[in-house]
C-alpha cells in the first residue's frame, strides 16, 4: 500500500517525551484511517483534519 504523504507529520519518535506524549495518539489513529480506510478524497480530509488537530494539541502545550 502506498503511504499518502501526509503521513510523514505524525511521526513522533524524534520529538521530546513530552511532546510524544501528545502526538503519539494521533499518530496511531492516523495510521488506523490509513490503512482501515479507501484512499479517496474523504480520508484525505480526515487525515488532513487530523493533523490540524495534533499540531492544535502540540501547541497547546508548549504555548507560553
Amino acid at each position: 500500500m502506498e503511504r499518502d504523504h501526509i503521513m510523514q507529520f505524525f511521526a513522533y519518535a524524534h520529538l521530546p517525551s513530552h511532546l510524544q506524549e501528545v502526538s503519539k495518539p494521533f499518530g496511531e489513529l492516523a495510521e488506523q484511517v490509513h490503512s482501515k480506510l479507501p484512499r479517496n478524497p474523504e480520508r484525505t480530509a480526515a487525515l488532513r483534519k487530523l493533523l490540524e488537530a495534533k499540531d492544535a494539541a502540540v501547541r497547546a502545550l508548549v504555548a507560553q
